[in-house]
């Protein structure tokens, strides 16, 4: 995500083929996106997996070009940061609720809510039950963005699907994609 942009462009051509969009509201001053998927594995593997974004993050949604440069701190305070080449960072947001195995909470702007006056609300939430654990993600937000927040939030939630989808690959496969 290296231009505002190409950014963009690249988010509105992975959303044309959205059909299983799963936004709950979208106004022009913020939107409302949840998703749940069921991993085969106990919540303390999910957990595990979860709290090292570089394992399964896709690089094609990252500021650097490589997800290997995405790190998550899972306590109050850490953040779900990136390195940048010559010593740059990207604080893309903070660890406002950990409780590890059940809930994930942080808050912040992903991609090109950083170019704009919004921010977001983010929660992971873990339940297992019979050793499979259900993820619900949902991510909240709100605030100004030229031209309206609705106008993206059938994009911001397809790129958090594939997201999921990388996640639960990579906890019940040990690859990715």
């Amino acid at each position: 995500m290296k231009l505002a942009a190409p950014v963009l462009a690249a988010l509105v051509l992975l959303a044309a083929g959205a059909a299983d969009a799963e936004v709950i509201d979208a106004q022009p001053n913020g939107f409302a996106t949840k998703r749940s998927v069921v991993i085969a594995k106990p919540a303390a593997e999910v957990w595990a997996a979860l709290v090292q974004p570089a394992r399964w993050w896709s690089s094609d949604h990252t500021w650097s070009g490589s997800a290997a440069n995405l790190s998550l701190g899972a306590a109050s305070g850490a953040c779900f940061c990136e390195k940048m080449p010559n010593g740059g960072s990207v604080l893309h947001m903070t660890t406002v609720n950990a409780q590890p195995g059940k809930q994930l909470t942080l808050f912040g702007g992903l991609g090109p809510l950083q170019l704009s006056g919004a921010t977001g609300h983010m929660i992971w939430a873990l339940a297992e039950k019979d050793g499979k654990t259900t993820v619900t993600w949902s991510y909240d937000a709100g605030g100004y963005m030229r031209g309206g927040l609705d106008k993206i939030a059938p994009i911001v939630d397809q790129v958090l699907g594939q997201q999921q989808d990388r996640l639960k690959a990579y906890v019940e496969t040990g690859k990715a994609g």
